[in-house]
């Protein structure tokens, strides 16, 4: 939401507090502009309580439209020509629920009206934070401003921040005009507070309110933001200088994903860099669309920047895995400087988003490697479920080669859970599959062992209780992320060796998606064949894969005639469920 950065507003692009996307401008395949203004067919996705759901940011050239009034998104500026039957637009019902989400603004001026947020119940806008930010701080010059609110730097008066800059971000209690906006700020803070210990990280140093608004006191980050940056290049980073840039993005998005937060709202705005200095590191702000995520829990509000926004969030049905889209975009961009996914109304975002595949044909991309084009693969798939998580997108070859730590991965925590609550037939299926991994696979899984600090070559209950416990932060505890571990109770007194553990944190919609999967999914049935495979009947199969009697006719060829045992179609229908396409036949 706030900008915690030093910086002239009126000698840049003003992008909006909350969640702003860069104008597009008219050509097909449309780079970066760094001088289009940006109050020119803006478009963001967003529920958020600072932000109306058209958002436009400030523009230096003025607008044909009176005072207050913004052009709608839906329309391209000086457009003649419409479609007579336009086909359905997908942000109609996007937009409608964000409107259900926001109250009419309320007038700037005179005093706080306690309104009853169109529910016939009094808002309470007091959030209990200390009320003597003036005493403990000097603003000094606004830094950004969006719809709802502006950031200023500011100078501690005492304590331990006597003399030191800081940034605050000052949220208008004014136009918190409904519960959820109200909470929504609350959330914010409490999240802020309890995310900690992470480098890349914006801190946070404390909240206060009075009678019209709230200050959030953070970390004051003078290097501009990531979106200046590529800019400034002209809108193409090298492959080295994107790696230094998508490393730290990854890192400090898997360790919120470790602690249930899932942003929501990543793009290049959100990341500013602390100095001026080309090697400054970068911090990751504006948790105003972030939320608490227990592992197995999806949520379903729309919210994010319409450019970034993943297919699953349009669908209302999302977890973290919405957050590595957003990466995957940011990383396309910096690769080649124009967005993936880009139309000329927010309706043609959303159906380019929901359809369209990313273009690796054009130049630059004959000139990218091909392990950097695999890794963008991996990460903008439509599926979530074949998505890296951000802590496998640190092994992956392409990033290979840089030195970083690679972080504890939940998504290791919610594939063990289940395999060790899977039926015997499944286990010894994932066994198999396990034996068929290739060695990129391998490097990931063996990373994730050792992070649980095995004894003995085994790791149990107590090591995963350990792992989790050492990056415990309060954020982890808000989100109820150890009570995975209650799930994990078979393992109590059992001990996983390093072989066993590569067939519970396996993920089969994973390694679907890559390109050898056929031979992966071949190989795991020659040893399936070899040491798991045994004779079931239709209706065993039913209740193993817990399906109704109605699929009895359905499953006839997942069963081998001859013998009786699993096909090649049953072992791969087996390994996740009944949505895998058809691969080779060839076993049968």
């Amino acid at each position: 939401m706030g900008h915690c950065c030093s910086k002239n507003v009126s000698a840049s692009v003003v992008k909006d507090d909350t969640t702003v996307s860069v104008a597009p401008n008219h050509r097909a395949k449309p780079p970066l502009p760094a001088a289009t203004p940006s109050g020119n067919g803006t478009v963001d996705v967003q529920s958020n309580k600072n932000t109306p759901a058209h958002s436009f940011s400030a523009s230096p050239w003025q607008s044909p439209y009176p005072a207050g009034v913004a052009p709608s998104p839906a329309m391209t500026p000086r457009r003649i020509f419409k479609w007579p039957f336009p086909p359905p637009s997908p942000a109609k019902p996007i937009m409608s629920a964000i409107l259900k989400r926001q109250a009419p603004p309320k007038p700037a001026k005179g005093p706080i009206p306690e309104d009853d947020g169109g529910d016939g119940e009094v808002l309470d806008k007091s959030f209990g934070y200390p009320k003597n930010f003036a005493a403990k701080y000097e603003l000094g010059k606004e830094v950004g401003r969006g719809h709802f609110g502006h950031t200023c730097c500011a100078k501690g008066k005492k304590g331990e921040l006597k003399n030191q800059p800081v940034a605050v971000k000052i949220i208008s209690k004014a136009k918190m005009t409904t519960a959820i906006s109200i909470e929504d700020v609350r959330r914010e803070v409490m999240i802020l507070k309890a995310l900690s210990g992470h480098k890349n990280l914006i801190k946070y140093y404390d909240a206060f309110e009075d009678a019209h608004n709230v200050y959030i006191v953070m970390e004051l980050c003078e290097g501009g933001e990531l979106l200046d940056r590529i800019l400034s290049r002209g809108g193409r980073y090298t492959e080295k200088d994107a790696k230094a840039i998508v490393i730290q993005i990854l890192s400090v998005v898997a360790f919120c994903h470790l602690q249930g937060v899932v942003h929501r709202d990543l793009k290049p705005e959100n990341f500013l860099f602390t100095t001026r200095d080309e090697d400054a590191p970068m911090k990751l702000i504006d948790f105003g669309l972030s939320d608490f995520i227990s592992p197995d829990q999806r949520l379903n509000d729309i919210v994010g920047s319409a450019y970034y926004v993943a297919p699953e969030v349009l669908h209302r049905s999302y977890s973290l895995e919405a957050d590595i889209w957003s990466i995957g975009v940011i990383t396309y961009i910096l690769l080649c400087g124009s967005r993936p996914f880009w139309a000329r109304t927010e309706s043609g975002i959303f159906r380019s988003v929901l359809r369209a595949d990313p273009n690796f044909d054009d130049s630059p991309w004959p000139g990218v490697s091909a392990e950097a084009k695999d890794f963008l693969k991996r990460l903008l798939n439509k599926d979530h479920r074949k998505r890296m998580t951000a802590a496998q997108a640190l092994t992956h070859p392409w990033l290979r080669d840089e030195n970083y730590s690679v972080p504890l991965d939940i998504l290791i925590y919610k594939l063990v859970k289940s395999y060790v609550r899977a039926t015997p037939l499944k286990r010894a299926a994932l066994k198999a599959l396990s034996n068929a991994l290739t060695e990129d696979e391998l490097i990931y899984l063996r990373a994730q062992f050792e992070l649980l600090e095995p004894k003995d070559g085994c790791v149990s209950l107590n090591n995963f209780k350990m792992a989790l416990t050492k990056n415990v932060t309060d954020a982890m505890k808000e989100s109820r992320v150890p009570d995975i571990l209650k799930l994990m109770e078979p393992l109590t007194y059992k001990k996983m060796n390093f072989e066993e553990f590569c067939a519970a944190a396996i993920s089969t919609y994973q390694l679907e998606a890559l390109e050898g999967w056929e031979n992966i999914a071949s190989t795991a049935f020659e040893y399936f064949e070899q040491e798991g495979n045994r004779v079931i009947s239709i209706e065993e199969l039913a209740q193993e894969m817990n399906l109704g009697q109605a699929t009895h006719s359905l499953l006839k060829d997942w069963v081998r005639s001859s013998d009786g045992k699993l096909s090649f179609l049953g072992y791969t229908k087996l390994l996740h469920g009944v949505t895998i396409r058809s691969t080779n036949t060839k076993h049968q």
